[in-house]
């Protein structure tokens, strides 16, 4: 770690020793900006990216057994919300056992998250609204998709009620970019909080994973061409070869 123009500037490291820059909310925040406003991909295009490869992510974690196993996803209202609902309807057309669980009513949800709630209908999920009742304890893997990286103090009601239901279901938890309730930048937990056995962060992680918080770490390529990094001031070498997902080692 070393500091540069007063920025801490963060490096983990793919398992063949490649160093992997991190990136703060703001950082994120702006290369998302570039792509969809200037250059693409447009945020759809993205998030397909990210829902497939956590959908892969999950079947990786339930083994040879997933098509037995029973999936369910806790949906925030943003974009990460929209990613695991995007998730959830790649793990359903493959023939898994997904329930949704989404803080906004399917008819209510507009943007991203509305079209992506649009297409799981199609799809044979269950969806159930936050208020329904719903026993997470009943899974053999959660995906947390409540809140991600663009936490603004503790979490509210709603997404409070969806991460002590992670916390109270004593099995594994997949966290989608950021887990629910940790600071994307300080690493720390203003209220309650998902602790994920796995987080799968996207374009590039976060300044604020730790091993402590986001448990075991892989990187997911969304499609973001180099020029959109260029553009937020973001240089490094290609990552991704064959593979969409790249597991990454912690900065000492």
């Amino acid at each position: 770690m070393a500091t540069i123009d007063g920025t801490r500037r963060m490096t983990f490291s793919t398992e063949d020793g490649r160093s992997v820059p991190a990136i703060t909310s703001a950082q994120m925040l702006e290369i998302d900006r570039i792509a969809v406003e200037q250059s693409g991909p447009t945020l759809l295009q993205m998030m397909e990216h990210a829902g497939t490869d956590l959908a892969l992510t999950a079947l990786d974690m339930l083994g040879d057994d997933w098509r037995d196993a029973r999936i369910l996803v806790l949906a925030g209202t943003g974009g990460n919300g929209a990613g695991g609902v995007c998730a959830a309807r790649h793990l359903a057309n493959r023939g898994a056992h997904v329930t949704v669980v989404t803080i906004t009513r399917p008819a209510a949800a507009d943007g991203a998250l509305g079209q992506q709630l649009l297409a799981l209908a199609e799809a044979p999920a269950r969806i159930l609204t936050w208020d329904e009742a719903f026993d997470a304890a009943e899974a053999d893997l959660i995906i947390d998709a409540v809140v991600g990286y663009s936490l603004d103090g503790a979490p509210r009601a709603r997404q409070m009620a969806l991460i002590r239901a992670s916390q109270a279901a004593g099995v594994p938890v997949l966290s989608l970019d950021v887990p629910s309730g940790i600071d994307a930048d300080s690493g720390e937990a203003p209220g309650v909080v998902v602790r994920p056995a796995r987080t799968l962060t996207l374009a590039l992680p976060k300044v604020g994973l730790t091993e402590e918080n986001a448990g075991e770490l892989w990187l997911a390529d969304v499609g973001i061409p180099p020029g959109v990094y260029a553009r937020a001031g973001i240089a490094f070498e290609p990552l991704f070869g064959r593979e969409t997902r790249l597991r990454l080692g912690y900065p000492d």
